[in-house]
Formats: C-alpha cells, structure tokens, sequence
C-alpha cells in the first residue's frame, strides 16, 4: 500500500496493528472514516503547504483543445466487475490543474488508483482533476451519471430525467465580509468498491485549505431522488470571520421578478428562490433576484430543518429555451442530520452579466465556532430532485413585479407584486376565510395588501403595493396567508437590494 502522509503520526500505529491482525490470523481493521479523521487532525496541527505550481502547459490549454480530452469509457473503474457503478474521470487542464490522490477500499485492503494518460483521447496528462459516479441502467443498457466532483470541494448529483444545475461545496470559508474568500480543496479520496446489487456508494474525502482541515464520509443514493449523506469532522488552524456549512451555489439570471427587455425568454435561472424551514416550524421562501451589487441577506433561527435553492417553475413555456432546457434544473434541499444549534441560513446574490457565471450562494453559518484546534462535527442529508419539501398548508407558486392597467400615473418609488399561493389548507375556502398579512421594513412606506380567489390555481393570489422611500437602501417584504389565528400558508420574504 502507498500512503504518503498516512505512515506519518498515530497513523502508523493503526497500521501496525492492522499487520499483527492480519499475520495472527486475527480480523483486519477496515479503512472508514475515523482514518481519514486522524489524518486531518494530524494536517491541522501542522503549519499549510501550498500545492506544487500547476504545469503553465495545463493552465495555457485553450477551451476547445481541454474539451477534447475527452475520457475513454473502457478506462473506467470498476467497469466488468459485476458492480452497478462505475468511475470516470476529469482530465486536467484550464482552472483544474490540481492532481486528485484516490485509493479504491476493497474489503481489508487499500490500493491506489492510477489514472493514466491514454485513458484520455487526445494527449491528455496523466492524472485526474475530478470524477462521476455512473450507474448502469438495464432498459436501454447504458451508463448513466449521478454526480461528480470537480473543483476545490465543488460536487453536483443529477437525477433520471433532470440535467446538471445546482451545485453544492464541502465548506465555505469567508464567502462575504471576512476578508478574502478561501476555497478549501478535498485533495485525496477513498473509493468503497460496491458490491453486485448495491444501491448505493460510500466513500471518503480529506479537505485541506491554509486555515481548515477536514475529514469526510459520503453515503451516495441515486434514484427518482438522488441523495447524499455528508458527515463533516472540521478543526481550524486558525480563527475564521464566517464559516459556510453545507454550501449550495446556483444562477438567476432574469424571471417572474426582474424579467429582461431584450431577450425571448421569459426566465433563465437554475433556481428561482431560497426555501428554508426553521426549528420553531415556520416555513420562508425567499424569490431570488440579479441584483446590481453584493447583495446578502439571512433568517436567523434557535434551529433549522432545511434548506435549499429550488427550481419551482417546471414549465417549458417558462423558458423556452432548447438547449438549456432550465425546466430539467434540479432542485436541491439540506437536512441536518442531528442538531446544529443557533445560527443563520444565508443567501449571497451578486450580478452576472449572463447564464455563464453562478450568481447565488446559500449556506448555514453557525452562531458558535469551535476554537482552533477543536474538532466539530456536521452531518447533513442533500436531496436533489425535481421536487422539494414543500409546507403542509400552502406555498407560492409565481410572484410577479409589475402593473395592470391603472388610471392614473404612479408616483417615483412605486412598486407592485402579485404573489400566487395554492395548496391543500385553501380548498373550500371562501373570501370571508382567508386574510393576507403583509409587513414591511422602514424603507416601506403606503404599505397596501389585497387578496382574493385564484380559481385557475385553485389557490389565493396576494397583491401588495407600495412606496420605496430611499432606493440606496433595501427593502424586506413577508406576506402569508391566515384564516383567524391559523396560519395557511409559508411566508413570503422577498428582499430588494439597494438600487
């Protein structure tokens, strides 16, 4: 077995035990997830190597010629075994120039994987920037992906029927206010081979970067909803402003909200809102928006349930876009698995310019950090389909910016938006049963709310009204539904940035 930095520390000592075991006829001690925290616990006592400098071959290769490299399927790992999955490879080049360190766990035993450069066309060099997971599926027989990571801690899950959109990281170190952001990178990973018949696939990260460490354990289930378990074992070198648990990162570009004047389609986004459900059993959602500047907002909570940027709008007419096909984004939702205490779910938004760039950031920052030195532990669920949880009473489907027909001109700072609500708690309903709170932050003045019947939703359409007072300042709208005391449906807390 090659283990560079594993013969270093305590880790010899697990070593030696596990040869005493093994020549004593004794069972041998399989790898898991406590290896890979001793090694981070180990790196993080130590002072921050920085990687070797990237080939400038690697860094110089145009986008057409890096495309080319394309990865030979006849390479794959573990491809004729008899196991439903496979691994395929990213070969490096452009912003991924970085050489993963991987290992397959089979059984007892711990070998390296070696990534050569004929498993790529084209001249590629050997070694893998990233990898996908790909599932063989029976009718047609073919190889199908379910996720891949590549880049820093970036990873993506898909599921059948759905394309690539949402992404989700290991961990956001310092994203907004706390000086440069820093992008810690799972540098080596330990691959579980599945068996014949397996559903699922477990495997192992170590995440490095100048002032974290961290060991990982993943649980990947793809289905009709593809899943994820995380276990996360974080220690610090050193203090950090803010730490992001279970990051998720996304694109709006333009919709219901802010739509664009020159182009054909109506929306472009990968995600249209942050949906969050707190502790105390409150359910928000939050629209997204292009804003002209850094734009962070957040809900702070004693404890939360989820969270996750959704794509609600799954209709073609919503899009009509044939290539991007923005109806097939997933959605993608984050359960903790245990409880992580007080904190906040943050919503990062800045502008793009185009569809090309991820605009939005979501993440839950917890109000106490353990000091360096001290491990803590996160374990979360992340759920990608095209469906999320959604409230047990009503949620809203569409919310549009914008004016009918009016009679008389509005005054400057003006505003309207027409908010749909459907769901089971307003069937039967009638007018006299259902009432419409709106509230607004200083920057609101004239506030006004109507409600009334949606027959063709079967549902309520909400409209508010009002006045923006300094357009250098933001604004913070929530509107919901309550029929007396009962409250009907999840708020909606849309956030304008300051113009």
């Amino acid at each position: 077995m090659q283990h560079s930095r594993f013969m270093n520390g305590r880790r010899w000592r697990s070593a030696l035990v596990w040869l005493v075991c093994t020549l004593a006829g004794g069972p041998a001690l399989a790898f898991g997830f406590d290896d890979v925290a001793r090694e981070a616990d180990r790196l993080a006592r130590e002072p921050y190597r920085q990687p070797p400098a990237a080939d400038p071959a690697l860094v110089g290769l145009s986008y057409d010629t890096y495309r080319q490299q394309r990865f030979r399927p006849d390479h794959s790992t573990w491809r004729g075994s008899g196991t439903p999955f496979e691994l395929q490879y990213f070969p490096l080049g452009r912003g991924f120039t970085r050489p993963l360190t991987m290992y397959e766990v089979a059984g007892d035993k711990v070998r390296p994987l070696r990534i050569p450069a004929e498993a790529f066309e084209n001249g590629a060099s050997a070694g893998a920037a990233g990898w996908r997971l790909n599932r063989w599926i029976d009718e047609p027989r073919r190889s199908d992906e379910v996720g891949a990571f590549l880049g820093a801690s970036y990873f993506r899950l898909v599921a059948p029927g759905l394309r690539y959109g949402v992404s989700a990281r290991g961990l956001a170190v310092d994203t907004v206010g706390g000086g440069a952001e820093e992008f810690p990178a799972f540098t080596t990973f330990w691959m579980e081979r599945p068996k014949p018949g397996d559903r699922e696939v477990r495997f192992y990260a170590l995440l490095e970067s100048p002032r974290v460490t961290g060991a990982y354990g993943f649980v990947l289930r793809p289905g009709a909803a593809s899943t994820i378990d995380v276990r996360a074992r974080l220690t610090l070198r050193e203090r950090v402003a803010r730490l992001g648990i279970a990051p998720l990162t996304s694109m709006f570009l333009a919709g219901e909200t802010q739509p664009m004047a020159d182009d054909y389609r109506p929306e472009v986004h990968d995600s249209d809102g942050l949906q969050v459900a707190s502790g105390s059993g409150e359910w928000l959602w939050r629209p997204l928006t292009n804003p002209g500047r850094v734009f962070v907002t957040s809900f702070a909570m004693a404890s939360l349930r989820g969270f996750g940027l959704m794509q609600r709008d799954r209709a073609f007419t919503s899009y009509h876009d044939l290539e991007a096909h923005y109806e097939m984004r997933p959605s993608a939702w984050v359960e903790p698995l245990g409880d992580w205490g007080p904190g906040r779910v943050e919503l990062l938004q800045f502008n793009t310019p185009n569809e090309t760039h991820d605009n939005i950031g979501a993440w839950w920052f917890p109000d106490r950090l353990a000091p360096p030195g001290q491990a803590m532990e996160f374990a979360w669920r992340l759920t990608v389909s095209d469906r999320q949880p959604l409230p047990p009473g009503a949620w809203a489907v569409q919310s549009r910016r914008g004016h009918g027909y009016r009679e008389s001109a509005i005054a400057p700072g003006h505003t309207q938006y027409h908010i749909d609500f459907a769901g089971p708690a307003l069937e039967g309903l009638g007018e006299d049963d259902v009432q419409a709170v709106a509230t607004a932050n200083d920057n609101v003045r004239s506030l006004r709310v109507i409600a009334h019947p949606n027959t063709a939703l079967k549902g309520w359409r909400v409209t508010v009204d009002f006045e923006r007072v300094h357009r250098q300042q933001p604004v913070e709208l929530r509107v919901f539904l309550r029929s007396g005391t009962r409250t009907l449906s999840e708020t909606w807390a849309h956030a304008l940035a300051p113009e």
